[in-house]
């Protein structure tokens, strides 16, 4: 764990000293502008090919870049994938977000501690939020949850920083995620899931999930893992790459939470479904809490009102949206009343201006990232995690085949 706070002379925020010179020097930042001319030219400049078909995040309509899609499919074959992957390293650009200044956790951390003495939260180092825009509205959430991740690694985890997307150290647009996750099937990771898309899915507006998560991840050899919280009869995990029960059928985007309608016969559990709503709240929430205090650093100092966790954020998954957990929190019971557990969230369906704001009046806020288990109401989630380390070059087979952890209750 790492706990050790400093303010900032510029804003006054507490921050975490390791990151006091980073925060400061945020504050003076000037526009990144031209390093994203720079890689605009480069694929101005890129001899014509559907592989460099990458486009600048703005809302544009996905319908434009169908034929390139289709082209770079039927070219992978033919292909050196190396020189793909190189080339695409160098023509991808970097995702346009709303940056806030001195950083998006560093205000929720201020705010969190600011709640008082009853209150031990713990949460990610860094994340920067990413908000759904037009172009992306109804269907890109997973995708930025993916970003989201994605700036913890770099900003967090030095051997990730060197591996994940080429060394770009940036955060590519969704249009070049697409082209990640192709290059993740085409080289065997999550066959099963892939074919649900053909193996293509740039330019296209298709729902992503945990599965396609962990492909992207574990295609640059990092450990992603995926856990399954599951309240229905028939558990719906993926068992060395099949599903289990009523979801046996099923791969592909948001995995079994997309197949409405299937399996949705009345439940002959004799366990009331308001019992089984309960457990599974108090069964996530714990996990979580496990999760974010289980840092093999050090033990879990309850007497902080702030830790900052090792571990990267939690995506989120449930019926018909993600989200991205970055910390939970625990509330002190009083006069033998029980503790009461908040999970901290990222929503990309928020604007990043809207949480920054109420972040710094520290007014609104708790609405919009605090979430109690009384809101989990849902009968499935999944959540995907990215432990520490680098996996060697004869390890990566085994990362090939997606599976994951099922939670019952």
């Amino acid at each position: 764990m790492r706990g050790m706070f400093s303010f900032c002379p510029v804003c006054n925020n507490q921050v975490l000293s390791n990151e006091l010179e980073w925060h400061v020097n945020s504050h003076f930042q000037e526009d990144e502008l031209d390093r994203d001319m720079e890689l605009a030219r480069q694929v101005a400049m890129a001899p014509p090919s559907p592989t460099n078909s990458i486009s600048i995040e703005v809302d544009v309509s996905f319908e434009d870049y169908g034929e390139a899609s289709q082209a770079s499919s039927s070219t992978v074959g033919k292909a050196n994938r190396d020189e793909e992957i190189s080339h695409l390293a160098k023509v991808q650009l970097k995702s346009d977000f709303y940056r806030v200044e001195g950083g998006l956790m560093n205000l929720l951390r201020t705010c969190l501690y600011n709640e008082g003495n009853n209150c031990t939260s713990i949460v990610s180092g860094y994340v920067d939020h990413y908000q759904t825009l037009g172009s992306d509205r109804g269907w890109g959430c997973g995708w930025r949850n993916i970003q989201m991740l994605s700036s913890n690694l770099l900003h967090e985890r030095k051997e990730a920083k060197k591996v994940l997307f080429g060394g770009s150290q940036f955060v590519p647009d969704i249009p070049a995620l697409q082209r990640w996750l192709e290059i993740a099937w085409q080289r065997g990771f999550d066959q099963i899931g892939s074919s649900h898309y053909d193996t293509n899915i740039y330019g296209t507006k298709r729902w992503i999930g945990t599965t396609e998560c962990a492909a992207i991840f574990r295609s640059f050899g990092l450990k992603a893992r995926i856990v399954d919280f599951d309240s229905t009869e028939s558990g719906g995990s993926r068992i060395n790459g099949k599903k289990r029960g009523r979801y046996a059928d099923l791969h592909g985007p948001m995995d079994k939470f997309v197949a409405r309608g299937v399996g949705s016969d009345t439940q002959t559990n004799s366990r009331s479904s308001d019992m089984i709503e309960t457990l599974g709240r108090q069964v996530l929430v714990d996990w979580v809490w496990k999760y974010f205090t289980g840092s093999t650093s050090g033990s879990f100092d309850m007497s902080q009102r702030i830790t900052v966790s090792e571990k990267t954020p939690l995506y989120f998954q449930h019926d018909g949206h993600s989200r991205t957990i970055v910390g939970i929190q625990m509330q002190k019971g009083f006069r033998g009343s029980e503790d009461r557990f908040f999970l901290l969230i990222l929503d990309p369906g928020h604007k990043t201006a809207d949480l920054e704001k109420a972040l710094r009046r520290q007014k609104g806020w708790q609405g919009m990232i605090k979430r109690g288990p009384h809101t989990l109401k849902k009968p499935q989630y999944q959540l995907c995690y990215i432990d520490p380390g680098i996996v060697s070059s004869a390890e990566m087979e085994q990362l090939k085949t997606i599976d994951s952890t099922l939670v019952s209750f």
